[in-house]
């Protein structure tokens, strides 16, 4: 059962139970409110621009109207399995019809990824499936992280959100570190949201450039992406000194 509140200003998505599945603020539907949503962005500091996006899981539809408005030419693709979530975001969360760079599939997230069809194409993949109760990550397990690796450019990346208690978080990096070369990730935010970063190829980290590059996505997005820097320097310090 799909649920929808209104309360001062903000607009949330629920799957019949208390968990937040996404919100919107109605003066401004087409920014992102939810400080992990907007950190499901930190692929930008790794790559200006992308040919293709590509979104597992609708929520109400924050990431893919974003990335639909903000970020042309982009071809931008979301997979949701429930038809019915996508007439609501369509409805109620303002996720415009689909055009020539926009797509919104009803499909099973795992089959989606996994076809053959999808082996190199995507540029950036953005991963946010969980059922009414949010407790874990719908989708996770070794051979669906090998398949969104396989479905990536050779340079391609994906933002994960990992929404859970520890240790289970690290159980689902582990299993990215098995199909990507390097993972990262973000201190936690909210009530158990850990975002992490996994690349296709690893890249070369200069921080002082990172943080220009978070400038510059401050400035022309209006995403706070200065944190992000910072808290993948301290993953890194982190890492640095337990190996």
């Amino acid at each position: 059962m799909i649920t929808i509140l209104e309360a001062n200003g903000l607009r949330s998505l629920h799957f019949g139970t208390p968990a937040v599945q996404g919100v919107m603020r109605v003066a401004s539907p087409y920014d992102i409110e939810l400080e992990y949503v907007q950190q499901m962005m930190m692929w930008l500091l790794f790559r200006e621009q992308a040919d293709h996006i590509v979104q597992l899981g609708l929520g109400a539809a924050t990431l893919t109207k974003f990335c639909h408005q903000r970020l042309a030419p982009a071809r931008v693709t979301a997979v949701d399995h429930d038809p019915d979530v996508i007439e609501t975001c369509r409805q109620h969360f303002c996720l415009p019809p689909d055009d020539e760079r926009l797509s919104v599939i009803c499909a099973d997230a795992g089959h989606y990824i996994a076809h053959p069809h999808r082996r190199r194409s995507i540029d950036v993949l953005q991963v946010d499936l969980y059922d009414a109760r949010a407790h874990s990550p719908a989708l996770s397990s070794e051979a669906f992280y090998a398949a969104c690796a396989r479905s990536l450019t050779p340079h391609g990346l994906m933002t994960v959100n990992l929404y859970c208690d520890w240790p289970e978080h690290l159980d689902h990096i582990r299993m990215m570190e098995t199909a990507f070369e390097a993972v990262a990730w973000l201190p936690e935010v909210h009530d158990g949201n850990i975002v992490a970063i996994a690349f296709k190829r690893a890249p070369v980290v200069d921080f002082d450039v990172l943080y220009q590059r978070a400038a510059n996505i401050s400035k022309e997005l209006g995403l706070p992406a200065h944190p992000w820097v910072t808290g993948l320097q301290r993953w890194m310090s982190q890492d640095t000194e337990e190996s």
